[in-house]
């Protein structure tokens, strides 16, 4: 087995090659990407057969994300092919100035260099980072989960053997094996060849490389993402848009995991939302106030007001209005995405400014917080830090900048 150093030396090597592909070519590729992936299908697909018979101990909403058939390895296929129409994220046009000494100045856009992403059971994972990573330059270093250890095999190898056809360096996207430990650490600690890392996965697995990561992380994914539904909400509105946010895709971190209800309407509302998620095999877990009203709902503890639970379970609170609402958001929140509820304007103003998230909606599901929803094309994740990138990450995230000074003998004084 390869070491991780070795990876990294490769890496950091095939960084160049990348950076120096045309944009053309970029395209080209990717477009061979697309169709080996529909050609191969089957050699995909009989890999993750392998992974899935192994995931005895993985949730129902955890497999249904590790399971790939022919409509979505076809889905992965489409994803390349949609980033070949996005435009070059390194084609500027480029800030250009001169200064006082007649110096030209050049904030020329490049690519970021070397990429690592750590990821858990989501093989289209590393269809969509070697993806954006070639479209804006940079090498990637993969490293998937045990869960998805054959499908990613199966896919990186496809991957590498298009690059090998164009007689190009295979190593601009590598698949680290190991999914010891002991990979994820060394990885954490390669400040000589990352130059970001990338981490996908639960929120306490973010956390773990957060706190323990020398090389510089762009923190993305936990999403303990909360609805709150005013006294004034088109109540079957927003029935509906809770009742998606949570059932369409609940193992995503955009899902909604806490509701929270205006009292004023609670007595009312809360029969209906309740109704209309267990009717769709939710777990309600509410507080004092919300089992007064309904009963049958199990008692919340502590913990569940900050757990990011990825499957069919919700957390339910009563609160008093508008400011218990966003100072319950700002506590508990994991600055993914928030939702009000509401027809009253300064009480949507007032959550839209005051809530601390990458992304913040009026009167219309989270689930919407996605690469492709917002038109970046396939995202490399979603940060929901404050520097560099927030939100859904596309292209322009896996660039930076450099400044060429172009002068003709000046000197400083």
């Amino acid at each position: 087995m390869e070491t991780i150093q070795n990876i990294g030396q490769k890496a950091k090597a095939a960084a160049l090659d990348a950076a120096n592909l045309s944009f053309e070519t970029r395209n080209q590729i990717l477009k061979m990407m697309a169709a080996a992936i529909t050609e191969k299908s089957d050699v995909i697909i009989a890999a993750n057969q392998q992974d899935l018979a192994l995931a005895t101990n993985l949730a129902a909403p955890m497999v249904k994300r590790l399971t790939l058939d022919e409509a979505t390895v076809q889905g992965i296929a489409e994803s390349l092919l949609a980033v070949t129409q996005l435009p070059d994220p390194l084609a500027g046009p480029y800030e250009t100035w001169e200064n006082h000494a007649k110096l030209k100045i050049v904030k020329k856009i490049v690519p970021l260099g070397v990429v690592a992403m750590v990821y858990e059971a989501r093989p289209n994972v590393t269809v969509d980072s070697a993806a954006l990573t070639l479209k804006s330059g940079n090498a990637v270093i993969l490293r998937g989960g045990k869960e998805a250890i054959a499908s990613n095999k199966a896919l990186a190898a496809i991957l590498r053997d298009v690059l090998k056809q164009r007689d190009l360096n295979p190593d601009m996207i590598q698949l680290i094996t190991d999914t010891s430990h002991d990979s994820v650490n060394q990885l954490l600690h390669m400040r000589e060849y990352v130059d970001v890392l990338i981490p996908r996965g639960s929120g306490h697995f973010i956390d773990f490389v957060v706190a323990n990561a020398t090389v510089p992380v762009i923190e993305t994914g936990a999403g303990n993402t909360h609805i709150f539904v005013d006294a004034s909400a088109d109540q079957d509105e927003a029935i509906n848009i809770i009742h998606n946010a949570k059932t369409q895709k609940p193992a995503v971190c955009n899902a909604a995991e806490k509701l929270l209800i205006h009292a004023d309407i609670a007595d009312e509302f809360l029969p209906k939302i309740t109704g209309r998620l267990r009717a769709a095999d939710v777990e309600l877990r509410g507080d004092e106030a919300s089992r007064a009203i309904e009963s049958d709902l199990i008692p919340a503890s502590e913990l569940d007001w900050d757990t990011e639970y990825n499957d069919l379970i919700m957390g339910v609170r009563i609160v008093s209005g508008i400011d218990e609402a966003i100072e319950w958001v700002n506590r508990h929140t994991t600055h993914h995405s928030e939702t009000i509820i509401s027809e009253d304007a300064e009480n949507v103003a007032k959550f839209m400014n005051d809530v601390d998230a990458a992304v913040v909606y009026r009167n219309a599901s989270s689930r919407f917080t996605d690469g492709f929803e917002f038109g970046f094309g396939a995202e490399i994740g979603i940060s929901t830090q404050k520097l560099h990138a927030r939100g859904p990450m596309g292209l322009e995230a896996l660039t930076t900048i450099k400044y060429e000074v172009f002068g003709d003998g000046q000197i400083r004084s």
